[in-house]
């Protein structure tokens, strides 16, 4: 489903280049739950980001669903974000002014999906939401948040969901109930890349894969399916 090769990222600033990450290679199956761990300037963020489409690495190459996705155009990367991958992110980048149903929406529309708005409330629904489905997120609690952010990277049945963070700003009910949620999501075929510092997502996922000191290869928790 997703294979990195030989990916590095590196930014020049004033003071010289500045690597992010450095000859990076990993290889993830579809309906897999990877979680990449290491410390903070690890890499982990750029490495997320390098998967979804939305920053080319300096060197390297990133394939999605056997497409070198930096060989795309540019319309068609965000034709790939927008129907194939979902992005959840710790703080969560809901739009302030816009209810939860339109949130979700508003990814379902991006999508050019025909029933968004019957999608829509269905993961609503199903994530428990139902009765703030008209409100807005200052009106939330982070977890509400967090599994309106889940909806709104479900509602175009994107196959991998990629996680920065999720559980960062949530108590361990509220991670528990969000990992919940992307375990339902792997459990239905899908894919799951998450970058962590916390256990929550780390316990729950088939393998886990170090950055920084540690060792870079993944260890399996579970046998992974096959893509």
């Amino acid at each position: 489903m997703i294979r990195i090769e030989q990916a590095s990222k590196t930014y020049r600033t004033k003071r010289g280049e500045v690597t992010a990450l450095a000859a990076f290679d990993c290889e993830i199956k579809g309906g897999e739950f990877v979680s990449i761990v290491g410390p903070s300037g690890s890499g982990k963020s750029t490495l997320l980001l390098m998967m979804g489409a939305m920053l080319r690495p300096t060197s390297g190459t990133v394939t999605v669903a056997d497409r070198d996705i930096y060989a795309l155009g540019q319309q068609e990367r965000a034709g790939l974000r927008a129907t194939e991958i979902g992005f959840v992110f710790q703080m969560f980048h809901l739009v302030p002014y816009l209810s939860v149903l339109d949130n979700v929406l508003l990814a379902g529309l991006r999508g050019a999906r025909e029933g968004a708005r019957g999608r829509a409330e269905k993961l609503i629904e199903e994530i428990g939401l139902s009765h703030r489905i008209a409100h807005k997120p200052s009106e939330l609690s982070a977890g509400e948040r967090q599994r309106a952010a889940i909806a709104r990277a479900l509602i175009t049945s994107p196959k991998i969901i990629l996680a920065d963070e999720p559980t960062g700003n949530l108590d361990p009910e509220n991670a528990a109930e969000v990992v919940r949620h992307l375990k339902a999501f792997q459990s239905e075929g899908g894919t799951v890349v998450s970058v962590t510092h916390g256990a929550a997502i780390s316990e729950a996922a088939d393998r886990v894969i170090p950055l920084g000191s540690a060792s870079r290869q993944g260890h399996d928790r579970a046998t992974a399916p096959a893509s």
